[in-house]
């Protein structure tokens, strides 16, 4: 074995960040062929070589699953990594090192004034391994190797699945299209997914946080847009028209860092909506006003159901048309007092995306809005699904033009539904028991936190039991370039965990991983919560 000591681990650990697996990049597909073939020289794999699959995805992309089977057992417990990252603009003057964690360490050193106080004094320290991925997540993945590896070595009474994606940074393609596949396997190699247990990593709930925390599900998200269509006009006149800057402004101020949007699940909080895009969709500068703009929030969820919290967003739009109104009307009459005029009176009106494609038909007819659909969708182009997304909307509102001012209320991929597991008997078990494990052996207080703040791939492995429609009936790409998994025959339920790394600072330039708990605590931790989940599922039975 070669992937057990903690200098083994950073080893591999630096082989994995070195491939600049950026989301979308060149680099993301290398090293999903380098984790295949790394893997296909495993002995036990050179035995079984149809048990390491790299599963080419519809846009080329790769996944890869690693099965470790003992004969005759259907017991399995799945791993679940990702391995791309975002990108290292954030890097500055030290991007060329981002993911050369010793030269990055290196430089950093060299030029600690640069470095924030306590970042200087991690660098320092020795304990910290920094760079793209060394967080999030491939020490996860890493850690999942060695676990892989003991496998192979027959340590564990049951199978392990390894499965690990590309894309979760963006849209969760990769996971999206591996449940199906997941499902299959099944079948195909006879075995019972008992358990799901991810490896993304510990999150600080504040700067310096020292707690060491599990997670048992994972938050969930949703991209909420909302689509402003004024009425143009020259800026010489402009109490003539609309000012769609305007209408999104009102939106945002009444959205943003809206705390009647936190939810509060034992003890654990959401953070409020706040905003990830706003626009107007002029394309060339000119003095008409603006008359279409976009603003898209993130909006996130525990137990709020998706009809709960559209019927939220849809009274907020509602809120934000009656403020627009008013504003309009109140800086009409201070305006008034240099010019005596009769008022433009039009009050703005608000849809559901799902509306507005009827309103459309009954104006323009079902054959020239079925037209205009197709003509966009053919002629994409380059187009990310929120950029296109924006523009489905406005082809269809461009039908509507007698309906303006008007605010449509569409939802934008990438959706993350929450799950949790932790009333799961088996994941109830497993954790009472890991949490006293790690006291026992370490005295480490591992804290249990229900939903894993930072948005995972787990979110895909619940979707027999998620009530999406109201998401998904206003979502213009839905089944249309943007699906879920769904039917007995694709989606999946299997309960979750999540065990990881400790960290700082994902998604900035000074993430960095705490190589003391990673890799010398962390593989005995995953490799106990492994054992716990195969032995209480002979028990516990299949939960789902």
């Amino acid at each position: 074995m070669n992937w057990q000591t903690k200098d083994e681990l950073l080893t591999l650990l630096t082989s994995l960040v070195q491939y600049e697996s950026i989301t979308g990049s060149k680099g993301e597909a290398a090293l999903a062929e380098y984790l295949y073939f790394i893997l296909k020289d495993k002995p036990y794999f050179q035995k079984h070589p149809d048990d390491v699959i790299l599963h080419t995805m519809d846009d080329g992309r790769s996944f890869l699953t690693a099965l470790v089977k003992k004969k005759n057992v259907k017991k399995t417990v799945l791993l679940l990594s990702h391995f791309d990252v975002v990108d290292i603009e954030d890097y500055g003057e030290f991007k060329h090192m981002a993911c050369k964690p010793a030269e990055l360490l290196s430089s950093f050193l060299e030029k600690k004034e640069l470095l924030p106080e306590r970042v200087r004094t991690d660098a320092e320290s020795g304990d910290w391994l920094f760079g793209r991925g060394t967080m999030d997540m491939k020490a996860g993945l890493a850690v999942q190797l060695s676990m892989l590896e003991r496998a192979m070595n027959g340590q564990f009474e049951g199978n392990l699945l390894l499965i690990t994606v590309p894309d979760e940074e963006v849209n969760s393609r990769g996971m999206i299209e591996a449940v199906p596949v997941l499902k299959e396997m099944e079948k195909k190699y006879d075995i019972t997914l008992t358990a799901c247990l991810n490896a993304e990593p510990m999150f600080e709930k504040f700067p310096g946080d020292q707690q060491q925390y599990f997670y048992s599900g994972s938050i969930g998200k949703v991209l909420a847009g909302f689509f402003c269509k004024g009425i143009e006009t020259h800026v010489g006149e402009p109490f003539s028209g609309i000012n769609a800057n305007l209408m999104v402004s009102e939106i945002s101020r009444l959205l943003e860092l809206n705390a009647d949007y936190c939810e509060k699940v034992d003890g654990e909080v959401t953070p409020p909506p706040v905003n990830l895009m706003q626009k107007d969709l002029k394309e060339a500068y000119s003095v008409q006003t603006p008359h279409t703009a976009v603003t898209l929030f993130n909006v996130l969820s525990m137990k709020r159901s998706a009809s709960e919290l559209h019927q939220m967003l849809l009274k907020t739009a509602e809120q934000a048309a009656e403020e627009i109104t008013a504003n309009i009307r109140k800086k009409t009459q201070d305006f008034q007092q240099f010019e005596s005029f009769t008022p433009m009176e039009r009050a703005v009106s608000v849809l559901t995306f799902d509306e507005l494609i009827a309103r459309a038909k009954k104006r323009a007819g079902n054959s020239e809005t079925e037209r205009v659909l197709n003509y966009a969708f053919a002629n994409r182009g380059d187009l990310g699904d929120r950029d296109f997304s924006t523009k489905i909307v406005s082809e269809l509102a461009a039908l509507c033009k007698e309906d303006a001012p008007l605010i449509v209320l569409f939802y934008s991929p990438p959706f993350y539904p929450a799950v949790s597991s932790k009333d799961d008997q088996l994941i109830r078990n497993t954790a009472d028991q890991l949490m006293q494990y790690a006291a026992d052996r370490y005295g480490i207080a591992l804290r249990e936190v229900q939903y894993f703040p930072g948005l995972s791939d787990l979110s895909y492995l619940q979707l027999e039991k998620q009530e999406v429609d109201a998401y998904t009936s206003n979502m213009p790409l839905f089944n249309r370039g943007y699906s879920l998994p769904s039917g007995k025959d694709q989606a999946l339920y299997v309960p979750v965990l999540n065990v990881g790394p400790a960290g700082k600072d994902p998604h900035k330039w000074t993430e960095r991983l705490y190589l003391p708990y990673s890799f010398e605590v962390l593989p005995d931790l995953l490799s106990f919560t492994i054992s716990a989940l195969l032995k209480q599922s002979e028990t516990a039975g299949k939960l789902f």
